[in-house]
Formats: C-alpha cells, structure tokens, sequence
C-alpha cells in the first residue's frame, strides 16, 4: 500500500465514519502530510515503518511546541490504529509512542460583569450593532462554536419553546436552551433589521448576515469581538470561542451539573467539560490567597 492511498483510506474514513468537522479533518490531513513527505523522502513505506522511525521523525519536528507535537502524535496514532483497523498493516508502529507531557492550559473567560460592558460598548444606532449585539447575546446565552452560530438558521430558533436547534460537530445535533434575554435580541435583529437586508440568493435562512446578504465569515466574527472588547476597555485576548468559555464557567460556577453542561456544549467526551471544574479550582485557590494569613505564610 501506497502513503497516497493509505492517506485517501483515512480520510475516507474520518469523514464518512466518523463525521468529523472540516476544521479537524484540515488539522488531521496536514500532520500526516508531514509524516508521508519524510518517510517517502527516505523510501520507508507504510507497512515496515517502526518506532524508531517514527522516534527520528518526531526529532525533526522540534520547532513545533509541545503542544503541537503532542496533537500531531495523535493524528499519527490514530492514522495507524485505523490502518491495523482495516488489515492494511499487521502491527501498530505507534503503540509505545509517546507524547511529550504538557500543563493543561485553562481557557481565558470573561465574568459576567466583562460581557455586559462589551455588550453596552455596542453602538445600537446602526443596522451593524444591532446585529453584533444579538450575536455576543447569542454566543453567550447558548454557549455555541462560532461555526454554529454563522450557519444557525431561521428555521432552527423554536422560540415559542425557548430553544435553539443546532448542528455541530459531525452533524450532530443538540436542543440548547436560549435565554429570554439573548431571545429579545436576536427577535429584534430579525424583525427589524434582517428583514431589510436585500439577501443573496441560498442564504434565505441564514440568521446572521453580511451587509452584502450573505452568511458571516468566521473571521468577520472574530474581529468584530476583539474591536468591541478593545472598545469596551477589556484588554484580554478574546475571541468568539471566549464567550463559549464564558457561558460554560457560569454554569460550573452556579452548580450546575457537568453531565449538562456537556450536553449543552456538544462534547462528545465528559473529560473535555471538566476543564471547567479545574477552572472553578483555581478561582478557589485565588480566594484562598486572599486569606489574611497567606501574606504571613
């Protein structure tokens, strides 16, 4: 078996198997772009690879962080593991490789004070801040990727019962819950601002558009957060998936039980919401130091 056809087989399969998203297909498609380049460039096939190749391989990616090569390793694990899956190898090259070890980095999050500022830091007066303000009241009453927001349709907001229905990751889908609040605005940006807006042709049913009539790019969303941070005088780095870590450190943080918070995210794994406990732990040690003993420690 050729990398070229070993590689078209996994991606096959990540796709129609495992419905994986665009984004993380992109993420897997180049760390094995990078394995194939090397091995072919030093005639070692897809069957005899071994460990130790695999080892010298991993030393020529040390300008990579930690980070970065610890994803790598798992796109590369579960590129073989699919291979010995389908009877294309006979062994697993990757059963003893290991990842380098890495601190879990907590997600930036804005109280709820922060969001509030960003949200009166919106110039209402225009077409454009209406609908920003509706998007930030969005993401952070459903606590949605912004990929879900930008394809969130008309169709999808059951407002009679309060929820959003949305398509996530591998197409799955989830009811989210919606504030009455973020509802208000998001019925005003429609009602009375959508409904003006001379829309393209396919984009009938997208609820957030450009002023050209067309679905909003991710980048677009992107940017138009950070602006209104920088306006509203927060100075951390923050983006749309902030106000996804927001939403979720609210929930933790008032008791609300983690096997719900996962669902509402849509994480497939209970281990990827718990991040927001360690979160919480460390909010605890912060008060802690606040201790009139700890400056006499």
């Amino acid at each position: 078996m050729t990398w070229e056809r070993a590689e078209k087989d996994f991606f096959r399969y990540l796709k129609l198997e495992r419905g994986l998203s665009a984004n993380t297909l992109d993420a897997y498609s180049k760390d094995i772009a990078k394995l194939s380049k090397w091995a072919i460039e030093g005639g070692i096939s897809v069957s005899s690879i071994q460990l130790e190749q695999l080892r010298e391989f991993l030393k020529t990616l040390k300008n990579l962080s930690p980070r970065s090569q610890a994803r790598l390793i798992t796109s590369v694990k579960a590129f073989f593991r699919f291979l010995l899956y389908d009877e294309s190898i006979t062994s697993d090259p990757t059963e003893l490789l290991e990842a380098p070890r890495i601190g879990q980095k907590l997600p930036d999050y804005l109280s709820h004070g922060e969001v509030l500022q960003m949200i009166h830091a919106i110039d209402r007066s225009t077409d454009e801040g209406e609908r920003n303000r509706a998007i930030l009241e969005v993401l952070y009453a459903s606590g949605l990727r912004v990929s879900e927001l930008i394809q969130l349709r008309l169709t999808d907001i059951h407002a009679d019962r309060g929820f959003l229905r949305i398509i996530g990751k591998g197409d799955k889908e989830r009811l989210v819950p919606i504030h009455a609040i973020a509802l208000k605005a998001l019925k005003l940006y429609i009602h009375q601002i959508r409904n003006h807006v001379d829309i393209q042709k396919g984009e009938e049913d997208i609820v957030f558009l450009s002023k050209r009539g067309k679905r909003m790019a991710r980048s677009t969303v992107f940017t138009m957060i950070k602006n209104t941070a920088e306006k509203a005088g927060i100075r951390k780095s923050i983006g749309p998936h902030t106000f996804r870590h927001s939403f979720a450190t609210a929930l933790v943080n008032n008791g609300a039980d983690l096997r719900v918070v996962q669902q509402l995210l849509g994480h497939e794994s209970i281990t990827t919401t718990e991040i927001y406990t360690h979160l919480n732990d460390t909010q605890l040690r912060e008060a802690m130091d606040l201790h009139p003993w700890s400056d006499k420690a």
